[in-house]
Protein backbone atom coordinates (compact mmCIF):
# COMPACT_ATOMS: atom_id res chain seq x y z
CA UNK A 1 0.00 0.00 0.00
CA UNK A 2 1.45 3.57 -0.87
CA UNK A 3 1.62 6.18 1.82
CA UNK A 4 -0.61 8.30 -0.01
CA UNK A 5 -3.18 5.85 -0.19
CA UNK A 6 -6.21 6.63 2.59
CA UNK A 7 -8.19 3.48 4.25
CA UNK A 8 -12.20 3.31 4.91
CA UNK A 9 -12.72 1.49 7.75
CA UNK A 10 -16.24 0.61 7.70
CA UNK A 11 -19.32 -1.48 9.19
CA UNK A 12 -18.70 -1.75 13.17
CA UNK A 13 -16.00 -0.25 14.77
CA UNK A 14 -16.02 -1.15 18.68
CA UNK A 15 -14.29 2.18 19.82
CA UNK A 16 -15.01 1.48 23.34
CA UNK A 17 -16.94 2.10 26.42
CA UNK A 18 -15.49 5.98 27.09
CA UNK A 19 -16.12 6.78 23.19
CA UNK A 20 -17.95 10.14 23.47
CA UNK A 21 -20.66 10.63 21.22
CA UNK A 22 -20.17 7.42 19.66
CA UNK A 23 -23.85 5.02 21.45
CA UNK A 24 -22.48 2.54 23.47
CA UNK A 25 -18.93 2.95 22.26
CA UNK A 26 -19.81 1.84 18.83
CA UNK A 27 -19.22 3.89 15.01
CA UNK A 28 -19.91 3.11 11.20
CA UNK A 29 -17.10 4.16 9.93
CA UNK A 30 -13.05 5.72 10.18
CA UNK A 31 -10.69 6.10 7.84
CA UNK A 32 -7.02 6.46 7.92
CA UNK A 33 -4.69 9.14 6.45
CA UNK A 34 -1.23 9.19 6.92
CA UNK A 35 -1.50 6.40 9.35
CA UNK A 36 -3.45 8.17 11.94
CA UNK A 37 -7.04 7.95 12.55
CA UNK A 38 -10.22 10.46 11.56
CA UNK A 39 -13.47 10.09 12.02
CA UNK A 40 -13.94 12.93 9.43
CA UNK A 41 -14.04 12.47 5.67
CA UNK A 42 -11.06 13.39 4.34
CA UNK A 43 -11.94 15.98 1.37
CA UNK A 44 -10.72 14.88 -2.03
CA UNK A 45 -8.98 11.87 -1.47
CA UNK A 46 -9.15 9.78 -4.64
CA UNK A 47 -6.82 6.52 -3.68
CA UNK A 48 -9.67 4.97 -0.61
CA UNK A 49 -8.97 1.38 -0.12
CA UNK A 50 -12.41 0.04 1.37
CA UNK A 51 -11.85 -2.62 4.44
CA UNK A 52 -15.06 -4.06 5.90
CA UNK A 53 -16.03 -5.91 9.21
CA UNK A 54 -16.06 -5.79 13.03
CA UNK A 55 -13.24 -3.62 14.39
CA UNK A 56 -11.48 -3.55 17.09
CA UNK A 57 -7.84 -1.76 18.65
CA UNK A 58 -5.11 -3.47 18.44
CA UNK A 59 -5.01 -5.88 20.96
CA UNK A 60 -2.81 -6.22 24.29
CA UNK A 61 -0.68 -9.30 25.32
CA UNK A 62 0.30 -7.37 28.51
CA UNK A 63 2.27 -10.25 29.67
CA UNK A 64 4.99 -11.79 26.85
CA UNK A 65 8.69 -11.85 26.04
CA UNK A 66 10.01 -11.13 22.91
CA UNK A 67 13.74 -12.28 22.50
CA UNK A 68 13.25 -15.47 24.81
CA UNK A 69 13.01 -18.95 24.99
CA UNK A 70 13.14 -21.49 27.24
CA UNK A 71 16.90 -21.60 27.01
CA UNK A 72 17.17 -17.64 27.52
CA UNK A 73 17.96 -14.50 25.37
CA UNK A 74 17.41 -15.62 21.57
CA UNK A 75 18.96 -13.63 18.64
CA UNK A 76 17.00 -10.85 16.60
CA UNK A 77 15.95 -13.54 13.50
CA UNK A 78 14.24 -15.83 16.26
CA UNK A 79 12.88 -11.91 18.16
CA UNK A 80 11.62 -10.92 15.08
CA UNK A 81 9.45 -14.13 14.12
CA UNK A 82 7.81 -13.63 18.04
CA UNK A 83 6.99 -9.97 17.28
CA UNK A 84 5.58 -11.47 13.47
CA UNK A 85 3.44 -13.91 15.18
CA UNK A 86 2.28 -11.57 17.66
CA UNK A 87 0.92 -9.05 15.37
CA UNK A 88 -0.11 -11.71 12.79
CA UNK A 89 -2.42 -12.37 15.92
CA UNK A 90 -3.48 -9.04 16.29
CA UNK A 91 -1.53 -8.11 18.89
CA UNK A 92 -0.17 -5.20 18.03
CA UNK A 93 0.76 -3.44 21.76
CA UNK A 94 3.11 -5.53 23.95
CA UNK A 95 4.07 -5.12 27.21
CA UNK A 96 7.45 -7.19 27.34
CA UNK A 97 7.52 -8.67 31.16
CA UNK A 98 11.32 -9.01 30.86
CA UNK A 99 13.51 -9.61 28.42
CA UNK A 100 17.72 -10.52 28.57
CA UNK A 101 17.38 -9.68 25.03
CA UNK A 102 18.00 -6.27 23.79
CA UNK A 103 15.03 -5.76 21.03
CA UNK A 104 14.87 -2.24 21.00
CA UNK A 105 15.77 -2.49 17.43
CA UNK A 106 12.06 -3.26 17.15
CA UNK A 107 10.94 0.20 17.37
CA UNK A 108 12.73 1.03 14.54
CA UNK A 109 10.13 -1.18 12.57
CA UNK A 110 7.18 -0.28 11.11
CA UNK A 111 5.82 -3.79 10.64
CA UNK A 112 6.32 -4.79 14.12
CA UNK A 113 4.06 -4.47 16.95
CA UNK A 114 5.04 -1.68 19.56
CA UNK A 115 6.62 -2.79 22.67
CA UNK A 116 6.18 -1.72 26.34
CA UNK A 117 9.42 -3.11 28.14
CA UNK A 118 10.10 -3.61 31.77
CA UNK A 119 13.70 -4.49 31.47
CA UNK A 120 15.17 -8.01 32.57
CA UNK A 121 13.70 -9.80 35.38
CA UNK A 122 15.10 -9.22 38.74
CA UNK A 123 15.49 -13.18 40.38
CA UNK A 124 16.89 -13.99 43.64
CA UNK A 125 20.14 -16.02 43.69
CA UNK A 126 19.86 -19.90 41.81
CA UNK A 127 15.61 -19.00 42.60
CA UNK A 128 14.46 -18.47 38.97
CA UNK A 129 14.51 -19.92 35.49
CA UNK A 130 18.57 -20.22 34.66
CA UNK A 131 19.23 -17.70 31.92
CA UNK A 132 16.69 -15.72 32.06
CA UNK A 133 16.96 -13.21 35.43
CA UNK A 134 19.43 -10.83 37.19
CA UNK A 135 20.01 -13.27 39.95
CA UNK A 136 20.91 -11.08 43.26
CA UNK A 137 20.71 -10.95 46.80
CA UNK A 138 18.24 -8.58 48.54
CA UNK A 139 20.94 -6.17 49.54
CA UNK A 140 21.44 -5.61 46.07
CA UNK A 141 17.64 -5.26 45.06
CA UNK A 142 17.03 -1.43 45.18
CA UNK A 143 20.59 -0.67 42.89
CA UNK A 144 19.13 -3.23 40.01
CA UNK A 145 15.49 -2.19 39.98
CA UNK A 146 17.08 1.55 39.59
CA UNK A 147 18.65 0.18 36.80
CA UNK A 148 15.85 -1.30 34.79
CA UNK A 149 13.43 1.19 35.35
CA UNK A 150 15.72 3.65 33.16
CA UNK A 151 16.47 0.37 31.15
CA UNK A 152 12.37 0.19 30.50
CA UNK A 153 9.71 1.54 29.32
CA UNK A 154 7.98 2.86 32.17
CA UNK A 155 7.80 -0.71 34.49
CA UNK A 156 10.13 -3.24 36.24
CA UNK A 157 9.54 -6.95 36.93
CA UNK A 158 10.41 -8.58 40.19
CA UNK A 159 10.28 -12.55 40.63
CA UNK A 160 7.88 -12.41 43.78
CA UNK A 161 8.42 -15.90 44.54
CA UNK A 162 9.73 -19.32 42.95
CA UNK A 163 10.72 -22.74 44.44
CA UNK A 164 12.65 -22.87 47.57
CA UNK A 165 14.36 -26.46 47.65
CA UNK A 166 14.80 -26.50 50.82
CA UNK A 167 11.56 -25.70 51.69
CA UNK A 168 10.52 -28.17 48.87
CA UNK A 169 7.73 -25.37 47.83
CA UNK A 170 6.88 -21.94 46.57
CA UNK A 171 8.33 -19.27 48.81
CA UNK A 172 8.81 -15.33 48.36
CA UNK A 173 11.98 -14.17 47.48
CA UNK A 174 12.56 -11.20 49.08
CA UNK A 175 12.31 -9.59 52.59
CA UNK A 176 9.93 -6.61 52.97
CA UNK A 177 12.14 -4.20 54.05
CA UNK A 178 14.01 -4.84 50.69
CA UNK A 179 10.89 -4.71 48.60
CA UNK A 180 9.40 -1.11 49.93
CA UNK A 181 12.71 -0.03 49.70
CA UNK A 182 12.68 -1.04 45.63
CA UNK A 183 9.35 -0.18 44.54
CA UNK A 184 9.86 3.17 46.18
CA UNK A 185 13.33 3.83 43.97
CA UNK A 186 11.18 2.55 41.03
CA UNK A 187 8.29 4.92 41.39
CA UNK A 188 10.82 7.58 42.14
CA UNK A 189 11.76 7.20 38.76
CA UNK A 190 8.86 7.12 37.21
CA UNK A 191 8.46 3.36 36.68
CA UNK A 192 6.02 0.73 37.78
CA UNK A 193 6.51 -2.22 39.31
CA UNK A 194 5.01 -5.81 39.16
CA UNK A 195 6.35 -9.46 40.08
CA UNK A 196 5.81 -12.36 39.10
CA UNK A 197 3.40 -14.03 41.98
CA UNK A 198 1.95 -18.18 42.17
CA UNK A 199 1.51 -18.64 46.27
CA UNK A 200 -0.42 -17.19 48.67
CA UNK A 201 1.86 -15.90 51.42
CA UNK A 202 3.69 -13.52 48.32
CA UNK A 203 0.85 -11.33 47.80
CA UNK A 204 -0.20 -8.92 50.66
CA UNK A 205 3.43 -8.14 51.65
CA UNK A 206 3.88 -7.08 47.62
CA UNK A 207 0.74 -4.85 48.34
CA UNK A 208 1.35 -3.25 51.27
CA UNK A 209 4.96 -2.37 49.89
CA UNK A 210 3.43 -0.61 46.65
CA UNK A 211 3.32 -2.69 44.12
CA UNK A 212 1.87 -2.00 41.06
CA UNK A 213 0.68 -4.92 39.48
CA UNK A 214 0.66 -8.72 39.94
CA UNK A 215 1.23 -11.31 37.08
CA UNK A 216 -0.67 -14.71 37.48
CA UNK A 217 -2.18 -14.19 41.20
CA UNK A 218 -3.06 -18.31 41.63
CA UNK A 219 -2.82 -17.31 45.12
CA UNK A 220 -5.24 -14.53 45.93
CA UNK A 221 -7.53 -15.97 48.07
CA UNK A 222 -10.46 -14.07 50.21
CA UNK A 223 -7.91 -12.27 52.88
CA UNK A 224 -6.07 -10.90 49.62
CA UNK A 225 -8.56 -10.05 47.14
CA UNK A 226 -10.11 -7.25 48.97
CA UNK A 227 -6.76 -5.63 49.95
CA UNK A 228 -6.00 -5.53 45.72
CA UNK A 229 -8.89 -4.04 44.89
CA UNK A 230 -8.75 -1.31 47.96
CA UNK A 231 -5.66 -0.30 46.05
CA UNK A 232 -6.24 -0.77 42.52
CA UNK A 233 -3.40 -3.46 42.16
CA UNK A 234 -3.86 -4.88 38.45
CA UNK A 235 -3.81 -8.70 38.49
CA UNK A 236 -2.62 -10.42 34.52
CA UNK A 237 -3.62 -14.14 35.22
CA UNK A 238 -2.13 -15.12 31.86
CA UNK A 239 -4.59 -18.25 32.22
CA UNK A 240 -2.94 -20.14 28.85
CA UNK A 241 0.07 -19.97 31.19
CA UNK A 242 -1.63 -21.26 34.10
CA UNK A 243 -2.99 -24.26 32.41
CA UNK A 244 0.38 -25.86 32.22
CA UNK A 245 0.50 -26.41 35.96
CA UNK A 246 -0.30 -29.83 35.82
CA UNK A 247 2.63 -30.99 33.07
CA UNK A 248 4.87 -28.95 34.93
CA UNK A 249 3.94 -30.57 38.48
CA UNK A 250 4.05 -34.20 37.26
CA UNK A 251 7.36 -32.96 35.92
CA UNK A 252 9.07 -32.48 39.04
CA UNK A 253 6.58 -34.59 41.45
CA UNK A 254 9.50 -36.75 42.60
CA UNK A 255 11.70 -34.25 43.90
CA UNK A 256 9.17 -32.23 45.24
CA UNK A 257 6.03 -33.46 46.06
CA UNK A 258 4.56 -30.41 47.75
CA UNK A 259 5.24 -28.20 45.44
CA UNK A 260 3.86 -30.48 42.82
CA UNK A 261 0.45 -31.10 45.40
CA UNK A 262 0.37 -26.70 45.36
CA UNK A 263 0.79 -26.50 41.40
CA UNK A 264 -2.13 -28.66 41.20
CA UNK A 265 -4.14 -27.34 44.32
CA UNK A 266 -3.90 -23.56 42.46
CA UNK A 267 -4.16 -24.57 38.86
CA UNK A 268 -7.86 -26.44 40.25
CA UNK A 269 -8.82 -23.21 41.36
CA UNK A 270 -7.97 -20.78 38.88
CA UNK A 271 -10.91 -19.74 37.32
CA UNK A 272 -12.75 -19.25 40.70
CA UNK A 273 -9.55 -16.94 41.47
CA UNK A 274 -10.12 -14.97 38.60
CA UNK A 275 -13.65 -14.60 38.51
CA UNK A 276 -13.58 -13.68 42.00
CA UNK A 277 -10.90 -10.99 41.82
CA UNK A 278 -12.78 -9.67 38.96
CA UNK A 279 -16.15 -9.40 40.74
CA UNK A 280 -14.32 -7.57 43.63
CA UNK A 281 -13.62 -5.13 41.33
CA UNK A 282 -9.91 -5.71 40.89
CA UNK A 283 -8.36 -4.72 37.44
CA UNK A 284 -7.71 -7.74 35.14
CA UNK A 285 -5.96 -7.19 31.67
CA UNK A 286 -4.91 -10.09 29.35
CA UNK A 287 -1.23 -11.69 28.89
CA UNK A 288 0.01 -15.12 27.77
CA UNK A 289 3.38 -15.43 28.83
CA UNK A 290 4.29 -15.84 25.41
CA UNK A 291 7.92 -16.97 24.28
CA UNK A 292 9.25 -18.92 27.89
CA UNK A 293 7.75 -22.15 26.89
CA UNK A 294 4.87 -21.11 25.33
CA UNK A 295 4.27 -20.09 22.22
CA UNK A 296 3.34 -16.29 20.68
CA UNK A 297 0.48 -14.93 19.22
CA UNK A 298 -2.24 -16.88 21.76
CA UNK A 299 -4.06 -13.52 22.90
CA UNK A 300 -7.46 -14.21 21.62
CA UNK A 301 -7.64 -17.58 23.41
CA UNK A 302 -6.44 -16.15 26.72
CA UNK A 303 -9.75 -13.87 25.97
CA UNK A 304 -12.02 -16.61 25.54
CA UNK A 305 -10.00 -17.71 28.80
CA UNK A 306 -10.96 -15.00 30.87
CA UNK A 307 -14.68 -15.44 29.66
CA UNK A 308 -14.70 -19.47 30.41
CA UNK A 309 -13.28 -18.29 34.04
CA UNK A 310 -16.35 -15.94 34.12
CA UNK A 311 -15.72 -12.61 32.82
CA UNK A 312 -18.22 -11.10 30.54
CA UNK A 313 -17.69 -10.76 26.68
CA UNK A 314 -17.01 -7.01 26.56
CA UNK A 315 -15.12 -6.67 29.83
CA UNK A 316 -12.82 -9.50 28.75
CA UNK A 317 -12.23 -7.61 25.01
CA UNK A 318 -11.47 -4.45 27.28
CA UNK A 319 -8.90 -6.22 29.25
CA UNK A 320 -7.33 -6.59 26.18
CA UNK A 321 -8.13 -3.90 23.99
CA UNK A 322 -9.82 -0.28 25.16
CA UNK A 323 -9.14 -0.95 28.96
CA UNK A 324 -5.80 -2.08 28.66
CA UNK A 325 -4.16 0.22 26.64
CA UNK A 326 -5.86 3.19 29.10
CA UNK A 327 -3.99 0.96 31.44
CA UNK A 328 -0.92 0.95 29.83
CA UNK A 329 -1.27 4.69 28.90
CA UNK A 330 -1.73 4.17 24.63
CA UNK A 331 -4.59 5.47 22.95
CA UNK A 332 -7.20 3.03 21.20
CA UNK A 333 -9.26 4.31 18.18
CA UNK A 334 -9.36 7.73 18.66
CA UNK A 335 -9.19 10.76 16.45
CA UNK A 336 -5.50 11.75 15.48
CA UNK A 337 -4.34 8.52 16.94
CA UNK A 338 -1.99 5.88 15.15
CA UNK A 339 -4.12 3.82 13.13
CA UNK A 340 -3.35 0.19 15.17
CA UNK A 341 -6.82 -1.83 14.22
CA UNK A 342 -7.47 -5.45 13.69
CA UNK A 343 -10.75 -6.74 11.71
CA UNK A 344 -12.87 -9.41 12.27
CA UNK A 345 -15.57 -11.24 9.82
CA UNK A 346 -18.23 -11.79 13.04
CA UNK A 347 -18.63 -9.33 16.50
CA UNK A 348 -16.49 -11.03 18.69
CA UNK A 349 -18.99 -9.28 21.65
CA UNK A 350 -20.80 -12.48 20.75
CA UNK A 351 -18.31 -15.01 20.02
CA UNK A 352 -14.65 -14.17 21.42
CA UNK A 353 -13.14 -16.99 19.63
CA UNK A 354 -13.39 -15.21 17.00
CA UNK A 355 -10.32 -13.06 17.70
CA UNK A 356 -7.83 -15.93 16.69
CA UNK A 357 -8.55 -15.15 13.01
CA UNK A 358 -8.35 -11.57 12.22
CA UNK A 359 -9.62 -10.78 8.76
CA UNK A 360 -7.15 -8.24 8.32
CA UNK A 361 -4.24 -6.61 10.80
CA UNK A 362 -3.63 -2.52 10.24
CA UNK A 363 -0.89 -1.21 11.98
CA UNK A 364 0.49 2.08 11.85
CA UNK A 365 -1.69 2.99 9.33
CA UNK A 366 -0.49 -0.22 7.07
CA UNK A 367 -2.00 -2.94 5.93
CA UNK A 368 0.21 -5.63 7.53
CA UNK A 369 -2.08 -8.93 7.45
Amino acid sequence: MRDSAVLHIKGRILVGQDAGDAAEGVRDELWVVDGKITFARPAGARDIRLIEGWVLPGLVDAHCHVGLDHHGAVDESTSEKQALTDRDAGALLLRDAGSPADTRWIDDREDLPRIIRAGRHIARTKRYIRNFAHEIEPEDLVAYVAAEARRGDGWVKLVGDWIDRDRGDLAACWPRGAVEAAIAEAHRLGARVTAHCFAEETLAPLVEAGIDCVEHATGLTEETIPLFAERGVAIVPTLVNIATFPRLAQGGEERFPRWADHMRRLHARRYDTVRAAYEAGIPVFTGTDAGGSLAHGLVGQEVAELVKAGIPARDALSAATWGARAWLGRPGLTEGASADLVVYEADPRADVRVLTAPRRVVLRGRVVG
